[in-house]
């Protein structure tokens, strides 16, 4: 049996954010993540937008280089749209190397990290994890569930769990530098992925190619999708594929912020509780400050606060998410190649690039506003 403040469950972006501010104000916090490494099985493109960069210090050496330009494709590729900011919008996170970095800043903060150790579920009042010598029974005061968008913590608590999701698979390899400047390359193309987009994200140092789309859509499997892609991607060229690549994938929560994201007993964060952008499908930004909403609210708790948890209401913070509630409904709804191009032609109007550019390069951000 272990006794602690809080137990999390997960160390992504989410999971190892919340666990070392709350480590920061002094509290006790077990970290069980079930992979052996924090350098493998990575799950995000890691795609940081300008307002994540701006109010949270990531290290600048884990970072890619700056993107200020889009550009849209139709499904034959033609007459493509290109917008172009005057600020750097995006960097590309090297992943691999930024969560050892946040781990050894929870570490350094006096969380627990326990690496291989999966959670297994609730026995009455506490909490089993399995590492290779075998079970491990917790008692916490709380429990974050940072475990992914198929939270096995929501389940146990009685939350609310992810019901709209995408699937989405990306090879990630270097690249020679080229002429192009640093460049979001994003296709819309039903056929290819269905209900949401196909992209390449060129930043002259590493190339991501990646589909996502609704799972029961794709005519013959993601994989295939992703193959197919990778033969006519744009944004690449001269560039020589290697023949080993990293290979990313999983799940995408695309149905806005759950609405019973804490109880008595714990919380939600990051795609568990589905801080994900339902337009966009950009977690990253959401993920960290309702982390952080997270952690302030524990902290209140644990200091005995009466109904602190109360606060960290999923129901009040879905609001931020309407529009694009609605514009991913309607994306939805386009199915067929015609339908896209039909679309398409919006974007090819002052209007359609106006609200383009709103949505790629706003200045607003979650929980503030969507």
């Amino acid at each position: 049996m272990s006794t602690s403040d809080v137990l999390v469950v997960g160390a992504g972006l989410a999971g190892l954010h919340t666990a070392t501010m709350l480590a920061e104000q002094g509290h006790d916090v077990l970290l069980a993540e079930r992979r052996t490494s924090l350098t493998t099985a990575i799950r995000t493109t890691g795609i940081f937008v300008r307002k994540t960069l701006d109010d949270f210090a990531l290290p600048a050496e884990c970072l890619g280089p700056p993107i200020r330009r889009v550009v849209l494709y139709p499904p034959d590729l033609r007459r493509p749209v290109t917008l172009i900011s005057g600020r750097d919008e995006y960097r590309v996170g090297d992943m691999a190397p930024l969560y050892v970095a946040a781990a050894e800043r929870a570490t350094a903060a006096g969380v627990q990290i326990a690496l291989g150790t999966r959670y297994a579920g609730r026995r009455g009042d506490v909490f089993v994890l399995v590492d290779r010598d075998g079970p491990l029974q917790v008692r916490a005061r709380y429990v974050v569930g940072a475990d992914g968008a198929r939270s096995g913590v929501a389940r146990d608590l009685g939350l609310e769990r992810n019901r709209h999701l995408l699937v989405g698979a990306e090879e990630v390899f270097a690249i020679t530098r080229s002429e192009e400047p640093p460049t979001f390359h994003c296709v819309l193309d039903p056929s290819l992925a269905p209900g949401y987009l196909a992209w390449v994200v060129n930043d002259g140092q590493h190339a991501h190619v990646g589909v996502a789309g609704y799972g029961d859509r794709f005519p013959d499997g993601l994989r295939k999708a992703l193959e197919r892609f990778g033969k006519e991607a744009p944004g690449l060229p001269g560039t020589d594929r290697p023949v080993e690549v990293e290979r990313r994938g999983g799940p995408i929560p695309v149905g806005g912020l759950l609405r019973r994201i804490s109880c008595a007993e714990g919380l939600l964060v990051g795609d568990a509780a589905g801080a994900v952008s339902p337009l966009t499908a950009g977690g990253l930004d959401p993920c960290l400050r309702l982390s952080s909403l997270a952690a302030r609210a524990l902290d209140d708790a644990l200091r005995g606060e009466r109904g602190a948890l109360d606060q960290y209401d999923g129901a009040a913070l879905r609001a931020h998410f309407r529009g694009r509630l609605l514009l991913r409904r309607g994306l939805a709804q386009v199915r067929t190649p015609a339908a896209a191009s039909m679309g398409f032609q919006l974007l090819r109007t002052p209007l359609g690039q106006s609200a383009a550019r709103r949505i790629l390069f706003g200045d607003r951000s979650f929980p503030t506003s969507e």
